[in-house]
């Protein structure tokens, strides 16, 4: 079984591959870094054709779009939330997630068993909105739509696509006050990732395994 895993250097994404790893799994790690098993800014489409190309004939069973950005953490209304931070986190967030899925849509297309696990977050949900952070609950947002849509169109090929919250996680990201450790949302992420099929296919699930409110 092959594995990719997109923003896979640090965080949930190194956790992740560590996980399958440990398994005995062929595991695809991507980064911006050369430590990475495959280089990808997820920005850049060329990039994601050289990552298919690496990838040669691989039949990938899962696929997780991990890597994202929170660049406006801390902003304020009055003075933040730049043009230039809401292009830089719609292309990694969105845009990076769909390139993703598209150059690979021929791997997973040989598996038998072909998923996609979308790493969106409780900030995308509608009807928990706290206020703040604007462009990261946005793009959020946006992947969540994204991955919905996609489970219908992708239905027909036999591909399930699952959306989920990860928790808040003792990352760079989630900061040391947050409230669970990378192992604890790996374990349950995986669990989820392993239940996804065309039955639960489109599910915005938490890493506990809770569907949650859009």
């Amino acid at each position: 079984m092959t594995v990719v895993i997109t923003g896979a250097s640090r965080g949930i994404g190194a956790g992740l591959a560590a996980h399958y790893r440990a398994q005995g799994l062929d595991v695809m790690g991507t980064g911006r870094s050369l430590s990475a098993d495959i280089m990808l800014d997820v920005t850049h489409p060329s990039s994601h054709t050289e990552m298919a190309e690496t990838l040669g004939a691989r039949a990938v069973e899962l696929l997780v779009c991990n890597a994202g950005v929170y660049l406006d953490k801390g902003n304020d209304i009055t003075t933040g939330y730049g043009a230039d931070l809401w292009a830089q986190s719609f292309a990694t967030n969105v845009t990076g997630v769909f390139l993703s899925i598209q150059a690979l849509l021929p791997h997973l297309k040989r598996a038998q068993n072909p998923r996609i696990a979308i790493i969106s977050s409780q900030m995308a949900s509608d009807e928990h909105a706290p206020g703040g952070s604007y462009i990261y609950r946005a793009s959020k947002a946006a992947v969540l739509n994204l991955g919905r849509n996609l489970s219908t169109d992708l239905r027909q090929e036999g591909i399930a696509v699952g959306i989920y919250h990860p928790g808040w996680v003792q990352t760079d990201m989630g900061g040391d006050a947050a409230a669970i450790t990378v192992d604890d949302s790996v374990t349950g992420l995986a669990a989820r990732f392993a239940a996804l099929n065309m039955d639960t296919t489109g599910c915005f699930e938490t890493w506990e395994g809770r569907a949650h409110p859009y």
